[in-house]
């Protein structure tokens, strides 16, 4: 997980109706309608029309470093194009590009 300090700063980059967006959304949660949704917004623009949308506590995010990443395509005959891209160093910079056998 990043820091708060990452999270507030890439949040405060965020257009405003984003950062009000991440006040309202329960993400993945049944909603019982888009209604309810829009008067969430509504609340949620109201309470911050005089400033800053501050960062919400359960909001931010993680840093995803991979060491290796493949694409693949479907192709007929089981005959699939599999390209990996292989870090070859801790830093990231240098990465080896491999293909697969299907």
């Amino acid at each position: 997980r990043i820091s708060r300090q990452e999270s507030h700063d890439y949040f405060q980059s965020r257009p405003r109706g984003s950062r009000i967006g991440a006040w309202v959304s329960q993400q993945s949660s049944v909603l019982p309608s888009r209604d309810a949704l829009e008067a969430r917004v509504q609340a949620a623009t109201e309470r911050f029309a005089e400033g800053d949308v501050p960062l919400p506590e359960h909001w931010g995010g993680y840093r995803v470093v991979p060491v290796h990443i493949e694409f693949w395509q479907g192709r007929e005959s089981r005959l699939h194009d599999r390209i990996r891209y292989r870090r070859t160093n801790t830093t990231g910079t240098n990465w080896t590009r491999e293909r697969l056998s299907p």
